[in-house]
């Protein structure tokens, strides 16, 4: 597995984009360990994929990796790249499941530690990659994959029409685009409620900068970029249940959370209860599949 430390400047996103997104690494550079505390145990970072109410944490999210592959239309031996991979549990994934070659970036130094190591483990070192660096800042090969995934990482990009027009360039023709992200319900619901308390908090003490764009806002960005919009997913109550089992975890394991960083739980808990206080009130989650046609 190779990890690269240092991004290449000079391509596609605004100046202005770096500062901003370099907020965001406050949080998701925090130690392993405390993910481990109340994640699942591939660490994934974002909703599962509840199909019935008896799922484990575990199993929905293994469930939402292979709703993901299946949007994607992998059959195996693709490449795909994972824009904000986290601690890698889909980059993982694929390459396991699929026989995908995967690269994953990601700004937050002490996640590609990590996934060298489970590439390690699992056996398909050879097959996964990452690339430490804000995606608007990193040089990556035109036309050199088949797939590209967003999975909650495009709410900490400033430039979205930048963002998107360089996604599609990066994609071989007929390839997919799957990017999934917390939304305001519209723009007036965005107006009013995007400077409140609960969301300033989440801003100054976890994420940095963030902006939940309306859905007709991504639609909108995705269709100018040249995209076309293949499917739509309402995955609002999934989100919601994945919060829920991520509470029960902080609770369950908050002192040794606070003993690897002293103050952490309470911070999850208020984040993730501001989070699971708007779910279809103020804020959606909604994934779009989209393909480069031409």
């Amino acid at each position: 597995m190779t990890t690269t430390a240092e991004p290449t400047t000079g391509s596609a996103g605004s100046a202005a984009a770096g500062p901003a997104t370099a907020d965001t690494n406050q949080h998701y550079d925090l130690d392993p360990e405390i993910f481990g505390l109340f994640l699942d145990p591939m660490r994934k970072y974002s909703a599962g994929r509840y199909r019935s109410g008896t799922e484990s944490l575990e199993e929905a999210q293994t469930e939402k990796l292979r709703f993901v592959a299946g949007r994607l239309g992998l059959r195996g031996g693709e490449t795909l790249l994972d824009v904000g991979c986290g601690w890698g549990a889909l980059i993982l994934f694929m390459a396991r499941e699929f026989g995908c070659r995967t690269v994953g970036i990601s700004p937050a130094g002490r996640q590609h530690a990590y996934i060298a190591g489970r590439a390690a483990d699992l056996g398909v070192a050879e097959q996964v990659s990452t690339v430490q660096g804000h995606f608007e800042q990193t040089e990556l090969p035109v036309r050199g994959v088949d797939a590209v995934t967003m999975l909650g990482s495009i709410v900490h990009m400033p430039d979205l029409d930048a963002v998107l027009r360089r996604v599609r360039s990066l994609l071989r023709r007929d390839g997919t685009f799957y990017v999934s992200e917390s939304c305001f319900r519209n723009a007036a619901t965005r107006a009013a409620f995007e400077g409140r308390e609960g969301s300033a908090f989440v801003a100054r003490e976890i994420f940095g900068w963030g902006s939940m764009r309306p859905l007709s806002e991504l639609v909108r960005g995705v269709e100018d970029a040249g995209f076309s919009v293949i499917g739509v997913d309402d995955l609002t109550d999934d989100y919601r249940r994945t919060i829920e089992d991520w509470l029960a975890n902080v609770a369950a394991h908050g002192d040794q959370i606070d003993t690897i960083r002293p103050g952490t739980a309470a911070a999850l808990t208020r984040y993730l209860e501001v989070a699971n206080a708007g779910w279809g009130y103020t804020t959606k989650h909604y994934a779009l599949t989209c393909r480069k046609a031409r």
